[in-house]
Parts: structure tokens; C-alpha cells; sequence
């Protein structure tokens, strides 16, 4: 996805351009930028980690987001819209737009050569405020490359890496898990 940034805006603004629009925005300290252009190899990953979550949290109080629907990080007043979100439990939705998560318990990102600084940079930064999130799963698309945090009990985040399409990620804040090779699957990798 390419970033583009919209002249300073107020946050009636950016509603307002969502609406008419249509298209996705990611909106921080009166700024909005165009969220746009993910590639087909972005989307299968994106589609196949769904399928797979889907299928394992069908009978739990989970549920898995695609990026359609925004998170507001209310801490930070960024509103942005994560590759998958999955909230556990009782969902929590912003007051100003119904439409809008507050409480995820696991954030995933398929990186991408124009977000991938910010993705685990700022954005990071940004998502650590969330008290409920407990899991930020950072996927590579043109490599086999997955960095897992895991936020620990003093509020530190734990970096496990993953390089291997043998290998399953555990996801254990929502009783699931990610085998390489199905996040992967039908990607041609380098």
C-alpha cells in the first residue's frame, strides 16, 4: 500500500472524505493520507492468513477483521485500517464512528516496500498503546519472513522471528495458530 498524504484536514473533514470518497484513509494530527495500491501478492496473503484464523476461531468469542474495518487508537487519535484485525470478547466501537474498532487483541501487517519503516516503526509505536492488544504479527511478502511480538506481562514486547515455511506461528492470546506454508501458499518467494 502507498501512502499518500491529503492536505491538512479536521477530523470532519476526514469523514467526510471517507464517505464521499470510498477509499480507505488513514487520518493522525489533522492529516490524511490515501491508503491505496496493494498488490495481488499482499491481498492472497492476507486472504489465505483470514481463511486460516476463520476457520480455528469459528466457536470462540474471537473475529477476524479484514482491512476494511478502521481501528482508532484513541491514546494516539490515529485512525487507521490494520491488514487484519481480530478482537476477542465483548467488541468495542468508537462513539464518532460505529464503524470504527477500539479494542483489537491481535493486529497484522503484510508489509509493503512503501509502508514497511512505518509499519514497524510509528505505526508500532502507536499500536503499543493499546491496552488491549497482546499480539502484532509483521509478515514479509516477498520473503519467507515473519517478525511475532508478543506484549509480556510487564508491558515489554517479546520479537520471535520466523524464516521457515516448516515452521507454525503460536498465537496464543487467541487460542490460534499460522503455518508458514499456508500463509505463504501459492506465493512465489525469492
Amino acid at each position: 500500500m502507498s501512502a499518500e498524504s491529503i492536505p491538512f484536514k479536521t477530523f470532519a473533514d476526514y469523514l467526510a472524505i471517507e464517505k464521499q470518497t470510498g477509499i480507505k484513509h488513514e487520518y493522525y494530527q489533522g492529516k490524511v493520507y490515501a491508503m491505496t495500491g496493494a498488490s495481488a501478492r499482499h491481498n492472497l496473503i492476507v486472504s489465505n492468513i483470514i481463511a486460516s484464523l476463520h476457520q480455528q476461531l469459528r466457536k470462540s468469542t474471537c473475529r477476524v477483521f479484514p482491512s476494511d474495518l478502521c481501528l482508532q487508537i484513541s491514546q494516539t487519535g490515529l485512525y487507521t485500517y490494520p491488514d487484519i484485525s481480530i478482537a476477542c470478547g465483548a467488541f468495542e466501537f468508537g462513539s464518532e464512528r460505529p464503524d470504527t474498532l477500539l479494542n483489537p487483541t491481535c493486529l497484522i501487517e503484510v508489509l509493503s516496500p512503501s509502508t514497511e519503516n512505518y509499519d514497524r516503526g510509528m505505526k508500532f509505536e502507536h499500536y503499543r498503546t493499546i491496552s488491549s492488544l497482546q499480539i502484532y504479527l509483521v509478515i514479509a511478502q516477498d520473503r519467507c519472513h515473519c517478525e511475532l511480538y508478543l506484549r509480556q506481562n510487564d508491558h515489554r514486547w517479546l520479537l520471535i522471528e520466523f524464516w521457515s515455511l516448516e515452521q507454525t506461528i503460536q498465537l496464543e492470546a487467541i487460542n490460534a495458530h499460522l503455518k508458514l506454508s499456508d500463509v505463504y501458499e501459492y506465493i512465489e518467494l525469492a
